[in-house]
């Protein structure tokens, strides 16, 4: 496990570019987590209290399908983003996110960091647009895979 620093921070893929100012303000809320592999970090419809700046392993998104169990629709590797209803309320897990290797990452405690984004419009902003392009790519992901499944299924 490392410090939480602002440059520690800075370096992730997700933050890259982030004012120092904005960095300062994330980093009282960061703590450094590990998880070991088929841990649960959340479940679908549970209260999303953090989210989470990948560092290394892989984490499995997945969703319940009735009368099947939770499947998995996507994954977040390192330099991803873990985690994107902490800023929209309710504040409920979509999905669920189990990992799939063993995962280290940074945790962000969204009540702080929606506080300070009340507190600082620019912080906010800056944040929203950066998950905005991480909800478009997974968006673009899931279109592709539909897509291709359509694709397959059609030429059976």
């Amino acid at each position: 496990m490392i410090e939480v620093t602002t440059s520690a921070l800075g370096a992730h893929a997700f933050l890259r570019g982030t004012a120092p100012g904005h960095l300062d303000a994330l980093v009282e809320a960061a703590t450094d987590v590990m998880f070991p592999a088929r841990h649960r970090i959340f479940a679908e419809g549970g209260h999303a209290a953090s989210f989470w700046l990948v560092r290394g392993g892989h984490v499995e998104l997945d969703l319940h399908v009735p009368g099947e169990g939770p499947a998995v629709f996507d994954t977040v590797g390192i330099g991803g983003l873990l985690g994107l209803s902490w800023l929209f309320p309710p504040y409920r897990w979509a999905f669920g996110a189990v990992c799939a290797s063993p995962v280290e990452a940074f945790e962000l405690d969204a009540a702080v960091v929606r506080r300070r984004c009340a507190d600082d419009p620019a912080l906010g902003h800056d944040l929203t647009t950066r998950l905005a392009r991480v909800l478009t790519m997974r968006l673009q992901r899931t279109r592709t895979r539909l897509i291709t499944t359509s694709l397959v299924a059609l030429a059976e």
